[in-house]
């Protein structure tokens, strides 16, 4: 059996704490725990990218990390991009161009895409497929997902 401690996290800006076994994976503790249920569990072998969140600013799969190995960090999951009601400008352009299609692979593919344009500001469409292809999806066939990194990217950088 293993111990319980005690984790502590900033997600999505606020403070957040609380206790699970020391085997727990940060993603059934955000699911579970913490009821941040955007953050999808897909193959749980770190594959499909469905569990992707933001870790200190990076993508990573929640699915490969044990709760205790992000304790102290600074996480945001899909819920965290969203703020006063107002789509994050990669979610709006995700919705403009038509870039999901059942939903599944989306906030894993939104988080991925937000590390992407912040190592690559202003990535071509090979590097955005490039950068994207640690999310598996199965419906959309990446053109609008694509479309809409590229549609995002100046803004996220404040060009006009």
């Amino acid at each position: 059996m293993s111990e319980t401690v005690v984790v502590r996290f900033t997600i999505n800006g606020t403070s957040r704490e609380g206790r699970c076994p020391s085997r727990k994976l940060l993603v059934d503790f955000l699911r579970d725990d913490l009821a941040l249920t955007g953050t999808h569990v897909g193959c749980e072998h770190g594959i499909c990218g469905a569990c992707t969140i933001l870790v200190n600013g990076e993508a990573a799969r929640s699915c490969l990390m044990l709760a205790v190995q992000a304790d102290g960090a600074e996480i945001t999951t899909i819920e965290g991009l969203m703020k006063d009601g107002i789509l994050h400008p990669l979610q709006e352009a995700f919705r403009q161009h038509h870039g999901l299609q059942c939903g599944f692979c989306t906030p894993g593919m939104l988080l991925t895409a937000l590390d992407l344009l912040r190592v690559k500001p202003d990535p071509s469409e090979a590097e955005v497929r490039e950068g994207l292809s640690a999310v598996l999806c199965r419906c959309t066939g990446y053109h609008g997902i694509v479309k809409a990194v590229q549609a995002a990217a100046p803004v996220l950088r404040g060009a006009r």
